[in-house]
């Protein structure tokens, strides 16, 4: 039984949104740009650099698609279980267990349907090469950013109270 109430659905709609602008993010570059094109955003910062991934973050893991599916099967159902039985009071967690759903399934479906990972958003940060991203592996990082927080926001609640 559900416990976080019509939380739920908030957890699962922003989700929902993460797939379809991921996915459609992809869908434009995949159609648009031919593989090793760059658009620069915002020069020395910012470029759309169209790019595809067989493997896992900074390309580790390339072509092991049996690792991929099974990891991201078990993360889904996970996330899926925790976010029935989150607490409704859980807001923050929530919203970040639905980024990482989001993520998850969004980067799924590139594996499952193309057998890669469209990566598009390149970045320079000082004058480091940022490995290249797109949508949901963003998706995931703010959700994990945002478990962190909820973990420091939590510690220091409970440090008060004691």
């Amino acid at each position: 039984m559900s416990s976080c109430g019509g939380s739920c659905v908030l957890y699962y709609l922003i989700a929902l949104i993460v797939i379809i602008i991921d996915q459609f993010t992809k869908w434009l570059v995949a159609t648009r740009m031919q593989i090793g094109e760059s658009i620069s955003v915002i020069p020395n910062v910012l470029y759309i650099t169209s790019h595809r991934n067989r493997g896992a973050a900074w390309g580790i893991l390339q072509g092991q698609f049996w690792l991929f599916y099974l990891i991201t099967i078990i993360v889904v159902i996970g996330l899926v279980f925790y976010i029935r039985r989150l607490p409704r009071e859980e807001r923050l967690f929530g919203v970040a267990l639905g980024f990482m759903l989001g993520g998850a399934i969004g980067n799924f479906i590139d594996r499952l349907v193309r057998k890669e990972v469209v990566d598009f958003i390149h970045t320079y940060i000082f004058t480091y090469n940022f490995p290249i991203f797109n949508i949901a592996d963003s998706a995931l990082c703010i959700g994990v950013a945002l478990v962190f927080l909820q973990t420091f926001i939590g510690g220091a609640k409970k440090k008060e109270n004691q």
